[in-house]
């Protein structure tokens, strides 16, 4: 994290609610020039989601399959153990820097179509002013609480599955950041985990703090491999020491609904601050609030979160120095026209920031 200080640049979180990539892209290098983000596009269809992005590996070896749409393992088949050896001599392989068995773990083409145009698009159009890259994967408490096995158990608390689940997204991540650094700038690759808020709640008491963080490290081990920055996307109220005691460079919060959620953990967000570590703000709402709000309001809401936590023994200016600006949310399911209200906003409150008008 040494010499990360964004100072208040901008990037989004990844989902766009348009159906061709091309609709996505000037958007995005328009408004976040800094760290342009590729654009996931979940109107596209079902091979927009997660099964298909990040999973694949688990679909071709044949451990997860998909039955009237649903997906599942199929651990009770007779065939389990030996598509398992199968998965795991690709995994070790990749994991040991086999290039072409890294290359398994990739987006399929037609499941990703908003990843391979922004590498069209910066090789035809040069990296700009971006400093970095943003890519941005499904994290594997979300996932393991959508899947299970063919018995109906979760995969989270089947242990197996779970690390199938950690070891396929901690290779496509690495494969992630490996791609995009390669386009011509470093890498940022923020792990989306809104599941992470369960932790705490009375009916997932076996969700353990070691547990989340172990497999989050995982995910996170194999993007800084890469030499990328390593971010996780929140949207909720969490207890957010639980994320500083990450190995993570970068926590994404929905500030703008939640902002006031960080003050009981205003000593944890301190040092981790100190130690170089970045808050990107989502201080632009993902709702039709955005039409109430300008950028002076938003600005006034961050400031008086910035104060609260300036009251509880944090530097403000250490917030400025390492602070990002996002929205709150992906935007994958809003209007097209609100979509892009949003993005306006959070460039023009970044541009705020990094001014010190805050």
């Amino acid at each position: 994290m040494a010499g990360f200080a964004p100072g208040g640049l901008a990037t989004g979180i990844g989902s766009l609610p348009y159906l061709e990539p091309g609709q996505a892209l000037p958007l995005i290098f328009s408004h976040l020039p800094q760290i342009p983000h590729w654009p996931q596009l979940p109107r596209r269809g079902g091979r927009e989601g997660f099964v298909f992005q990040f999973l694949n590996p688990l679909l071709a070896a044949g451990l997860l399959s998909i039955e009237d749409g649903r997906a599942f393992f199929d651990d009770s088949h007779p065939a389990w153990p030996e598509r398992l050896t199968d998965f795991y001599t690709t995994y070790l392989a990749a994991e040991a820097g086999d290039e072409k068995a890294l290359q398994a773990f990739a987006f399929p083409r037609e499941a990703a179509a908003g990843f391979y145009a922004f590498l069209d698009y910066i090789r035809s159009h040069g990296t700009g002013e971006a400093h970095y890259f943003k890519g941005h994967l499904a994290g594997p408490l979300t996932i393991a609480f959508q899947l299970k096995n063919r018995a109906g158990r979760l995969a989270y608390y089947e242990e197996q599955l779970r690390e199938l689940v950690v070891k396929t997204l901690a290779m496509h991540a690495l494969w992630q950041a490996k791609t995009l650094a390669g386009a011509g700038r470093p890498a940022i690759i923020f792990v989306d985990e809104p599941a992470v808020s369960v932790y705490g709640q009375s009916n997932y008491i076996t969700v353990t703090r070691q547990m989340i963080r172990d497999d989050l490290n995982a995910v996170f081990e194999a993007v800084r491999r890469a030499g990328a920055l390593t971010g996780v996307h929140s949207c909720a109220a969490v207890d957010w020491s639980l994320l500083t005691g990450c190995d993570l460079d970068i926590i994404n919060l929905d500030a703008y609904n939640f902002g006031a959620s960080l003050f009981p953990y205003a000593r944890e967000l301190n040092a981790f601050l100190q130690q170089g570590g970045v808050l990107a703000w989502g201080v632009v709402p993902t709702a039709e609030e955005a039409y109430c709000e300008d950028a002076n309001s938003l600005l006034k809401r961050l400031s008086g979160y910035w104060d609260g936590l300036c009251r509880r023994g944090v530097d403000r200016g250490l917030l400025q120095r390492q602070a990002i600006i996002t929205p709150a949310c992906g935007t994958g399911l809003l209007p097209g026209e609100l979509a892009g209200r949003i993005y306006a906003l959070n460039r023009e409150v970044a541009h705020k920031v990094q001014k010190g008008e805050i």
